[in-house]
């Protein structure tokens, strides 16, 4: 079911030619830029008549308004499961706890008497958020991208999701009572490339949504596609691809875990890689013999499941050390990383590249997907190996504000008009030469 990557016996060739011989899902968003750029434009031209054409098209329903009435968040979050609110509660509690710890408070530092820069941190203005809607409904996404907007300090939120024919038009009533449960007012019933088209270029009329600074939150190749063609309109977190876990493991592993939490990430989307690398044969033997029965005894198998962990992106890779294996994953630059290995905490200290990393036996992806208190929208494609996961500081800007005296002014013109006259850029120094008689300022004694 799953393919085998034997790199025993030489040594591990280096950077991209390492990540060459890895496994990788195809994730053309080239291409599908192609087709969510007349789809954007006409949202820009349009507006709302737009959206609801395109919901009429790609969800098969009718909608009279784009935006969610407020009864509708209220009966969603009144008619949610206990047990479901009792959990969404308790991951929005611990969310809260972790993004809250990341805010950045202001900081001056004097750099000569006199002479100051201040760095303070501004949020941006106003988000939209995405949840996806396809395949599965996922709260938990709604929770990932607000909590961290909220402990910004960002005064306007919004949300699309995508309208769901047997919901009546609206999202999904979990997303509507996630939304309800955080206090979110503004919601869309909106999916795919339109969505983050409205948001960029905002609509018009009584239920028209305000442009956004920024998008941000999971969706599908035509989202991922949208974003990158509203890059430099608006700020995004990253073009999000197709679910990832990594679990480097050894001998000590427990290889029904291993399967389990293989499985877990499959479940997502055909599209999605499960890559086991590890220095025991006899542990990747077990874990295949753990696969079969667990997948018979899950859902989603045929459409999901079996795709994913058959696909090209899906494999076990076998290395001769546990250090090689490290190299592995670092070139890999998975989503998730899981580390189960004898000195699982000391390995897990020297990965570079991985959207979060989990320790040990009883740190799952799946407790980071919902109620760890970390985000769980982390880049992927191998993109940890420049990109973060959503935090706090992705809705933040830094902001210098700097602050000298005429004497630490003074001080330094005479750097600072040499500079200018050996980049060519003459008015730069005179900017400074008219503010002491368009004459450089004796140095003082001692002075550097």
């Amino acid at each position: 079911m799953i393919s085998r990557i034997d790199l025993r016996g030489d040594a591990l060739p280096e950077g991209a030619a390492l990540r060459a011989l890895l496994p990788r899902a195809e994730f053309d968003v080239a291409a599908a830029l192609e087709k969510v750029r007349p789809i954007c434009e006409d949202v820009h031209h349009r507006g709302t008549e737009a959206l609801i054409e395109y919901a009429r098209k790609f969800d098969g329903v009718t909608l009279e308004r784009v935006r969610v009435p407020a009864a509708a968040l209220a009966e969603a979050l009144a008619a949610l499961d206990p047990d479901v609110r009792a959990a969404l509660e308790e991951s929005i509690r611990r969310a809260r706890i972790v993004h809250r710890a990341q805010r950045r408070g202001e900081h001056t530092t004097q750099v000569v008497p006199g002479g100051t820069v201040t760095e303070k941190w501004v949020p941006v203005e106003r988000v939209g958020l995405y949840a996806p809607g396809g395949r599965s409904v996922y709260p938990s996404s709604v929770i990932m991208n607000v909590v961290p907007a909220q402990e910004a300090g960002v005064e306007s939120i919004a949300l699309a999701s995508p309208p769901q024919k047997e919901h009546g038009g609206l999202p999904h009533p979990t997303i509507l009572a996630a939304c309800a449960l955080l206090g979110v007012d503004e919601v869309y019933a909106a999916g795919g490339a339109q969505a983050v088209a409205m948001f960029a270029y905002g609509t018009s009329g009584p239920d028209g949504c305000p442009a956004a600074n920024m998008v941000t939150g999971p969706g599908n190749i035509w989202v991922a596609a949208a974003k990158r063609y509203f890059t430099g309109r608006i700020g995004i977190d990253t073009e999000a691809g197709p679910t990832e876990i990594a679990v480097l493991a050894d001998a000590t592993a427990d290889p029904a875990h291993v399967a389990a939490d293989l499985i877990s990430q499959a479940e997502h989307d055909p599209m999605a890689a499960a890559v086991l690398v590890t220095d025991s044969a006899e542990l990747a033997d077990a874990v295949e013999r753990e696969l079969a029965p667990q997948i018979a005894a899950t859902k989603h198998v045929e459409d999901r499941i079996v795709p994913a962990l058959s696909g090209e992106q899906s494999a076990i890779v076998l290395v001769d050390g546990i250090e090689d294996g490290l190299k592995v994953v670092n070139a890999y630059g998975a989503e998730h990383l899981e580390i189960q290995t004898a000195d699982a905490p000391a390995l897990a200290a020297r990965v570079r590249n991985a959207g979060a990393v989990f320790v040990g036996p009883w740190s799952p992806v799946s407790l980071g997907d919902y109620c760890a208190g970390s985000n769980h929208v982390l880049p992927t494609g191998g993109c940890a190996c420049h990109s973060s996961g959503l935090s706090v500081q992705s809705f933040l800007r830094g902001i210098h504000i700097v602050d000298y005296t005429r004497d630490a002014l003074a001080d330094v013109t005479h750097h600072v008009v040499t500079l200018a006259e050996a980049e060519d850029l003459p008015a730069h120094g005179a900017a400074l030469k008219a503010r002491f008689g368009w004459k450089v300022p004796t140095r003082p004694e001692g002075a550097e």
